[in-house]
């Protein structure tokens, strides 16, 4: 019997779901709007009370919706932060998730840096630089210099002013803070990284400032390829030293 009735709260509780994304998805509702009366929507909808009270706490811990005690509920807009946890906890559980999350990435930013020759300001050109020279000033912090790194190329998904990149990068943007910091700890000791780094991201920066996409993304790509060269030669440097010269009998 218990079985039944959860199963019966469960199939009201997609009921009230699929309602409040439908009417998002139609323009009916919008943000700030308030949503129908209890009694009436748990009507139209053949769910209880309880379902739908249950079911719009559940919208409103995801910060979907803000419940008003004796006003009822209002659509609020979207906390990108709730994205990212969900992204954060859902990929970790795959394995070398940071190999894939990097593939999203490329695709998130050679997109948003061909709006970017289009679309940057002098405010998001200024942004960008700033975060270059940050970036230059932490070559040898693997910690601060990853953040810096990340926020190097957010700036550029920032300056292609499309909030579904914007928002689809932000969404993974734990773990690619992780993947920054970890191929900088990796790479800091191989010959010619400092130049690399800073030679790769001022060349992305001027191709922005050209305003030619085709030759923004490949420079980006070509940042990219040369960034998983140096990891491999990260691994071999590594595995040199653990590996010790060999003894001769």
């Amino acid at each position: 019997m218990l079985s039944i009735e959860r199963g019966d709260e469960l199939v009201g509780a997609e009921k009230v779901f699929g309602f409040f994304r439908e009417q998002l998805l139609s323009g009916d509702l919008k943000t700030g709007d308030r949503l129908t009366g209890e009694r009436e929507l748990s009507l139209s909808l053949g769910v209880s009370r309880p379902v739908l009270r249950e079911a719009l706490r559940s919208l409103a811990m995801l910060g979907f919706l803000e419940i008003r005690h004796g006003k009822g509920a209002y659509v609020k807009a979207a906390d990108v932060a709730v994205l990212r946890d969900f992204f954060t906890f859902s990929l970790t559980q795959q394995p070398d998730v940071l190999d894939d999350v990097m593939q999203a990435r490329i695709a998130i930013e050679c997109q948003a840096i061909r709006l970017a020759c289009e679309r940057a300001g002098d405010s998001d050109l200024t942004r960008i630089s700033n975060c270059l020279s940050k970036l230059m000033d932490t070559l040898d912090d693997p910690e601060a210099g990853g953040e810096a790194d990340f926020a190097f190329h957010l700036a550029l998904v920032e300056a292609g002013h499309s909030p579904v990149l914007l928002t689809l990068y932000e969404a993974i943007s734990e773990l690619m803070k992780r993947s920054h910091k970890e191929r900088r700890q990796l790479t800091v000791s191989v010959p010619g990284i400092r130049d690399y780094l800073v030679d790769a991201h001022r060349e992305v920066f001027l191709s922005i400032l050209s305003r030619d996409p085709d030759q923004s993304e490949q420079k980006l790509r070509d940042h990219f390829a040369i960034g998983d060269e140096f990891r491999r030669k990260s691994y071999i440097v590594a595995y040199s030293k653990a590996a010790g010269p060999q003894r001769k009998d």
